[in-house]
This record gives structure tokens, C-alpha cells and sequence, in this order.
């Protein structure tokens, strides 16, 4: 287990934490390691993951069929250095010093697996990019 002091922590939001916030999760923990603690959560989680997304990152190697979607707490962001916001708007709670980005992304609920693959894929760039910039901090 890391040290958290010294590693940065990553909340991604989306509101039902069933699809690109657990797709931009599983991408940052594979690549990212233990280098970054990853968190995910939902301002209205739903009761399981979207299916597709889960096929989706399978076919990528990343299995995220075990995670469960989590309620967003104030807590959760408190500890985090930084929060990515995927469609939560202004639900999200606000704490001055906490680096926050808004990731304008589909949802990809309801999508067809080529619509998911994309979005898959756009994340994934995302990561990292914010990897990157994390690690040049």
C-alpha cells in the first residue's frame, strides 16, 4: 500500500458511478499502479455496472466487472487532490485547493459497444494526460 501522504488521489464523479467514471477508474489504476490512489463514486449511483462498459475495458485487459457503483460523500472529496466530474454539474461538492476538471464525455449508457469503445478510448487518453501531470508535480 502507498504511502497517501505522498500520493495523489483521484476522485472520478459521474452521477450513477455505472460507466465512464468506474471506465476512467479502472484505466488509472492499470495505468497508473500504486502510484496514484484511484476513487470513483455517484451523486445517484445505480444498483450494478453498465454492462457494456464492463465488456468494453474486458476487452482492453482491464477487468472492472467486481466494482460497485458508490455514493459520492463529502468526505470522499475532501481527501482528494483532485476530482473529475463527468456530468454530476453542481451536485459535486466545492473545497477551495482541490484541482477539479470537468471531462465533457457521452454516457455511455444505453450505447451500443462501438459508441462504448469510443468513449473507452477518449478516456483513456484522458488518463493519461492527467497521469502525466501528476507525475510532473
Amino acid at each position: 500500500m502507498p504511502d497517501t501522504a505522498d500520493t495523489p488521489q483521484v476522485l472520478f464523479v459521474c452521477v450513477h458511478n455505472a460507466g465512464r467514471s468506474q471506465m476512467a477508474a479502472g484505466w488509472l489504476t492499470h495505468l497508473a499502479g500504486d502510484r496514484i490512489e484511484v476513487r470513483s463514486a455517484g451523486s445517484q449511483p445505480a444498483e450494478t455496472i453498465n454492462p457494456v462498459a464492463v465488456r468494453a475495458m474486458a476487452e482492453v485487459g482491464i477487468d472492472i466487472a467486481a466494482e460497485q457503483p458508490k455514493v459520492l460523500t463529502v468526505e470522499a472529496v475532501r481527501v482528494c487532490d483532485v476530482v473529475i466530474t463527468m456530468g454530476c454539474g453542481d451536485t459535486c461538492p466545492f473545497f477551495p485547493g482541490k484541482r477539479y476538471e470537468d471531462w465533457k464525455l457521452d454516457d455511455p449508457s444505453g450505447r451500443d459497444i462501438e459508441a462504448v469503445r469510443s468513449i473507452r478510448d477518449e478516456i483513456r487518453a484522458r488518463v493519461e494526460k492527467l497521469i502525466a501531470d501528476l507525475d510532473a508535480r
